[in-house]
């Protein structure tokens, strides 16, 4: 009995020693964050090189080089990883954040990726990618930029990415937007982040930037102070890209479509099969393309550019009236972004020849925004001459970052 004492007294003292040991552990792991869940340098950027690459790419878009003079430091670019809830569900996502190695108080800028098919291609995955370097760069000129995978890459590849389904797109920008203010707390020694958040994306991106810009103004103003966005080649309403492309013989960019029609069978967009839309054999194959594996071009070629032989016949007829397709109608409006009246600087960009994107989704979102009260010395718009949808990439957004940048000096 006398041992049985004994071993029961060590065993309540281990206990309390063991209870001790965790409790401090866990006082001495920093900040109780709830976005931000882990950083690693990715890759670093010095001045030389970041003056090398605009001197690089000014060879074909002179317009470059007039960022070369805003250049004041080195850069270390983080992939990171944080926590979000998509569907419901709390899941782990990631992106870059590429930060100034001077110290200093900077504004944070987000870039919004326009449509992506390929795992591998995403921006944590490949930050060394050739046009998010020319995104990554920026911090060199004195900001934060913030560069999100979306749901669906990086860290949260085994996910459906939400393509154009607002709500998952929305939350999941806003909640990298949270962890970089947690990070601000103790993860960027030296880095003071302001309260002043700019937006700039194309295409998908554009689409996803103005439903930020959106959010952040109505919704989420006491956390962000939202100072101006550049949206380049969105298709801010949904319905009028289907309708385009119905009315249409031909459309050059069928994965588009099975993108739209994968995520929103998978996000419970619509109630609709797969079949009620597309027809065999491209209907079967829909699940198997959008994997991460498959590039935009690879899933092209296993679809095909003719609107008849791709949708089937009653959709394109009843598209707009029938009730059998009602949902789909609803869909397409509930995720399209709705015009309000705007106080933050907005500049819609958009290619005259674009064939992927019609200009007219442009057109029709600066109209509207004017109609709903936005005053045109808040909302600019400019139509690009003669360019087409990739080729309109650079110039877009060379011009979308000089009126970030000049929006930045203003303030």
């Amino acid at each position: 009995m006398k041992i049985v004492k004994i071993i029961s007294k060590y065993t309540a003292l281990s206990i309390i020693l063991v209870t001790t040991i965790i409790s401090c552990s866990k006082d001495n792991n920093g900040p109780d964050y709830q976005y931000f869940v882990s950083k690693e340098v990715a890759v670093s950027f010095s001045k030389t090189y970041i003056s090398n690459l605009i001197d690089a790419v000014s060879g074909t878009i002179p317009e470059v080089s007039s960022l070369k003079s805003l250049i004041i430091s080195d850069i270390d670019i983080y992939r990171v990883v944080y926590t979000s809830t998509i569907d419901g569900k709390q899941v782990n996502l990631s992106g870059l954040i590429c930060v100034p190695v001077n110290p200093g108080e900077y504004a944070v800028l987000s870039f919004q990726n326009g449509t992506n098919t390929v795992n591998a291609f995403a921006p944590s995955e490949f930050p060394i990618n050739y046009p998010y370097q020319l995104i990554e760069v920026i911090a060199s000129m004195g900001y934060i930029v913030v560069v999100a995978d979306y749901p669906g890459f990086g860290e949260s590849s085994q996910l459906v990415h939400p393509y154009l389904v607002a709500e998952p797109t929305v939350r999941s920008l806003v909640d990298m937007l949270y962890c970089v203010k947690e990070m601000g707390k103790s993860e960027l020694p030296d880095i003071t982040i302001k309260n002043e958040y700019y937006l700039l994306g194309y295409s998908q991106g554009g689409w996803a930037t103005l439903a930020l810009h959106k959010a952040l103004e109505l919704e989420y103003y006491d956390d962000f102070t939202l100072k101006g966005s550049v949206c380049g080649a969105g298709p801010y309403n949904i319905f009028l890209l289907l309708e385009g492309i119905v009315n249409e013989t031909t459309y050059p960019m069928p994965v588009y479509l099975g993108y739209i029609l994968h995520a929103y069978s998978a996000y419970n967009q619509f109630t609709n099969p797969v079949t009620d839309i597309f027809n065999e054999p491209y209907a079967t194959r829909i699940a198997n393309l959008y994997n991460g594996l498959q590039s935009s071009e690879a899933i092209n070629n296993q679809l095909t550019t003719s609107v008849s032989d791709l949708i089937t016949p009653e959709f394109l007829a009843g598209f707009h009236s029938s009730p059998e397709y009602s949902v789909v109608r609803d869909a397409l409006y509930r995720n399209s972004v709705s015009p309000w009246h705007t106080y933050k600087p907005l500049l819609l960009i958009h290619g005259g020849g674009d064939t992927q994107v019609n200009p007219v989704s442009t057109e029709n979102m600066y109209s509207a925004m004017i109609e709903a009260g936005t005053s045109p010395l808040v909302c600019n718009k400019i139509i690009i001459p003669g360019v087409d949808h990739g080729d309109g990439v650079a110039p877009a957004m060379i011009q979308g970052i000089l009126f970030l940048i000049t929006l930045m000096n203003s303030n």
